[in-house]
């Protein structure tokens, strides 16, 4: 039986390879009559064309959101370090952040607004959201740090606006020459602006924890408060429709259920526990929050 079944299976597959060698000759004959000045073919090259150019210009706007992620990854690790008591320590710090933001807008985010230039934004949202939100998460971050509030979305705006010079065409030999100025300006949708706001949340709330273990309990409720207010305006928004701010809000949620189990802790067994030990028992019996699902935000 396997004698038979040897030489039948080769011929089979045999069989198959000349078939596909019929085919590829068969294509090859296509090709070669086809005419490049047929307009059906020339109209598929354009788009052919037109679509190598979007992908392109998409991997070149992905490329600089990565970059701005993880400059802005950087710049809230270097935030987390100004909980110091030197004040020439953390203004340091604080200097060091404001010219590193400064730099993202001047350079990162130019460089993808001149990209999107004459070019619809939502298009290519996908290639540098990640990018947008991080960045939104280290400002406010600083802002709420160094000034004690964050600025509206308004304000957010007008920075990502440039005025990019327009060389004018002339001989050589022209002595005087006009440069006039185009505006360009960097699209941030203002749901951007809200989920790289609820990411915010997320760092207050190592802040708040941070703040406990090195005693600082009136910092602890002045920011569980501050998220509390945050959440609220969250929940007047209509999210439905948009999945990714219902699933903000839920990690929201959780964050600020963790700052208020802290702030209970201390304001029930603060006087029982030492302040250098308030952290490690509140960690401890963090696990007993309570993380019912929020009904229309999972």
């Amino acid at each position: 039986m396997s004698g038979n079944r040897g030489p039948h299976r080769k011929g089979h597959y045999s069989k198959h390879r000349n078939d596909k060698a019929k085919v590829g000759d068969k294509g090859r004959e296509v090709l070669e009559q086809i005419d490049d000045n047929n307009p059906v073919i020339k109209m598929f090259k354009e788009y052919g064309a037109e679509l190598d150019t979007k992908h392109d210009r998409h991997e070149r706007i992905v490329k600089i959101s990565r970059d701005i992620t993880i400059e802005s990854k950087r710049i809230i690790f270097l935030l987390h370090s100004a909980a110091t008591d030197l004040e020439h320590k953390r203004e340091q710090i604080f200097n060091e952040a404001d010219l590193r933001l400064n730099q993202l807008i001047e350079k990162s985010f130019k460089g993808i607004a001149l990209e999107l230039e004459d070019h619809d934004p939502y298009l290519y949202l996908r290639a540098y959201t990640a990018g947008v939100q991080e960045f939104i998460e280290a400002l406010l971050y600083y802002q709420f740090l160094r000034y004690g509030e964050i600025q509206p979305s308004q304000n957010l705006c007008e920075k990502f606006k440039y005025m990019i010079p327009i060389l004018p065409k002339g001989n050589d030999n022209t002595e005087v020459m006009e440069i006039s100025n185009r505006e360009v300006v960097m699209v941030i949708p203002l749901t951007e602006f809200f989920l790289g706001m609820a990411d915010f949340t997320g760092e207050l709330m190592r802040r708040c924890i941070n703040n406990l273990g090195s005693g600082n309990i009136d910092d602890c409720f002045r920011i569980c408060n501050y998220v509390k207010d945050i959440y609220m305006g969250f929940l007047s928004i209509n999210s439905s429709g948009y999945k990714e701010i219902g699933r903000k809000i839920y990690i929201l949620k959780q964050s600020l259920l963790k700052m208020e189990y802290v702030c209970y802790n201390i304001q029930v067994r603060g006087s029982e526990i030492p302040k250098h030990m308030l952290a490690t028992v509140i960690n401890a019996n963090n696990a007993e929050v309570n993380n019912e699902e929020d009904e229309g935000y999972y």
